[in-house]
C-alpha cells in the first residue's frame, strides 16, 4: 500500500465556526509530509482527527487502511504520535518513561536498544524535569517510535528549542524516515518545512491552499528568480533579453537586475562570460517557501489573520 494516509473532503466544524474546510490530500509511504500554517490554521485539528482523538464532521479519512473514527483502538497500535502539548511527570526517569509507554501500548520493546538508538543511555536515570528541551524532544521521538509504527505524527516538535537543538531534532526526524517510518510533521516554521519535508501541504484558515514538493511549490507559486550584479564602463544588459527564460533585464544605479525562470541563471552567466563580463557580486536569488506562502495565502506566516 503506497498511500498511508488518504483524506477526502475532510470538514470539521464547531457550531458555526469552520476549523477545517473540505481538505483533501494523501501521504505516501516513507515520506516526510509537512502540514504548514499559522497558529489556528487547522493543522492540529487534522492530526487529531487522523489519530481518532477528534471526530470529523464529514468527509472520508483512511490511515493505514483504517477509519480513525471507527477503528481508533486498532489504529493506535500501529501509529506513533507526539502531540503539541506533550509532557511527562517531572520526576519520571527516562528508563521508566520508556517502560511505562511500552506497557501502555502493549508492544514488546527492548529498552536498552531503544535508549541506544536515540542516544539516551547517558540520561537513563535522569528525571524528565531535569532534561533540556532538545533532550525532552529526543525522548518524545523515542516514545513515539516504540513498537516500530508504520506512521508517526509529530506536532510542532521543535517549538521552543534553540537553533542547535532544532537541528539535532531535524536529524532525528530524518532518521525516523530512513528507518522506513512515514512521518506527518505539523509545523509553523518555514525553514523546517523547506529543509525536512518531501512534500508540504499549506493550510490557511482551515483550507488546504497548496500541496506539492517544496521545489514544485516555489517553481509554481514563488515568483521569478532574480539575478543581480554590479557593472561599470557603460555595460548595457539588453543582450540578455533574448535568452530563454529571461523576462526582464534592467540597469539602475550601477546594478543590473535580471528576472526570469530558474533555468535562466546558468544561461545568463554563460552570456556574461562570452562578453568578458565577470562581476564579483553575481547573485542568484531563488524564491523561497516564504514567498510561496505569501503568494497562496495573501499574508506572511508570522502575521495574525482573522479566522
Amino acid at each position: 500500500m503506497d498511500t498511508v494516509v488518504s483524506v477526502e473532503d475532510l470538514r470539521k466544524t464547531y457550531g458555526p465556526r469552520v476549523a477545517v474546510s473540505d481538505v483533501s490530500f494523501e501521504v505516501r509511504r516513507c515520506e516526510i509530509f509537512g502540514i504548514l500554517g499559522s497558529n489556528g490554521a487547522g493543522k492540529t485539528t487534522i492530526v487529531e482527527i487522523l489519530q481518532g482523538l477528534r471526530d470529523r464532521t464529514s468527509g472520508q479519512v483512511s490511515v493505514l487502511g483504517l477509519d480513525p473514527a471507527r477503528e481508533k483502538n486498532r489504529l493506535r497500535r500501529v501509529i506513533g504520535s507526539q502531540l503539541q502539548s506533550s509532557a511527562l511527570p517531572e520526576r519520571l526517569r527516562i528508563v521508566e518513561a520508556i517502560q511505562l509507554f511500552a506497557h501502555a501500548r502493549n508492544v514488546p520493546v527492548d529498552v536498552e536498544a531503544t535508549m541506544a538508538t536515540w542516544g539516551l543511555e547517558p540520561l537513563r536515570n535522569r528525571p524528565f524535569g531535569a532534561l533540556s528541551g532538545g533532550e525532552q524532544q529526543r525522548l518524545f521521538v523515542a516514545l513515539a517510535l516504540l513498537g516500530d509504527p508504520e506512521l508517526v505524527l509529530l506536532d510542532e516538535l521543535t517549538t521552543g528549542l534553540d537553533p542547535s537543538a532544532r537541528h539535532a531534532t531535524w536529524d532525528l526526524i530524518r532518521k525516523v524516515r530512513d528507518h522506513g517510518t512515514t512521518v506527518v510533521l505539523v509545523t509553523h516554521f518555514m525553514d523546517e518545512a523547506e529543509i525536512l519535508c518531501d512534500r508540504v501541504g499549506i493550510m490557511d484558515r482551515g483550507n488546504l491552499v497548496a500541496c506539492d514538493t517544496p521545489g514544485a511549490l516555489t517553481a509554481h507559486h514563488g515568483g521569478p528568480v532574480t539575478i543581480t550584479f554590479s557593472t561599470t564602463n557603460g555595460y548595457q544588459p539588453d543582450h540578455l533579453l533574448p535568452i530563454p527564460g529571461v523576462d526582464s533585464a534592467t540597469l539602475g544605479d550601477g546594478k543590473v537586475t535580471v528576472t526570469g525562470q530558474s533555468t535562466a541563471a546558468v544561461h545568463v552567466a554563460a552570456a556574461l562570460a562570452e562578453k568578458g563580463v565577470t562581476p564579483a557580486d553575481y547573485r542568484t536569488h531563488y524564491p523561497s517557501l516564504e514567498d510561496v506562502f505569501l503568494s497562496v495565502t495573501g499574508h506572511r506566516l508570522s502575521e495574525k489573520v482573522a479566522s
